[in-house]
């Protein structure tokens, strides 16, 4: 694998990305509150890294603002026309905040796992490359 040192950041408004040569997206992600505008315009973005090819993601989580329910509903119905699968990095217990939040009373679209080690969270979605 080639070291994601060597990979330049593709700035976004919400979230940073790289693309390592597994095909595994990295996700740094930014603190703005999210909107169903960003949220598309972040899309648009990770289709663009990608070539619109649905890939895994590993996404290291910060606090932010709770969507509204409007932008919580856009980005459930989102994720997997982008993304095959989902490891979320993070202190303990922000990623499940994050989850309960999203996909209260209802299973996520894509396979999630929350983590606090970011090579376990690789290791885990190399079987959704």
């Amino acid at each position: 694998m080639k070291s994601l040192d060597s990979i330049s950041l593709i700035e976004g408004t919400i979230a940073d990305y790289k693309l390592d040569s597994d095909g595994i997206l990295y996700s740094y992600s930014k603190n703005p509150p999210r909107t169903v505008k960003n949220i598309s315009e972040n899309i648009a973005l990770v289709k663009q890294i990608t070539a619109n090819k649905k890939v895994p993601l590993l996404i290291y989580l910060c606090k932010t603002p709770v969507p509204d329910k409007e932008t919580r509903k856009f980005s459930t119905e989102q994720l997997p026309n982008v993304y095959t699968a989902m490891a979320m990095v993070s202190k303990p217990g922000l990623s499940k905040l994050i989850m309960n939040i999203l996909f209260k009373l209802k299973t996520p679209p894509i396979p999630m796992k929350s983590f606090t080690d970011d090579a376990q969270a690789r290791e885990w979605l190399m079987q959704y490359i």
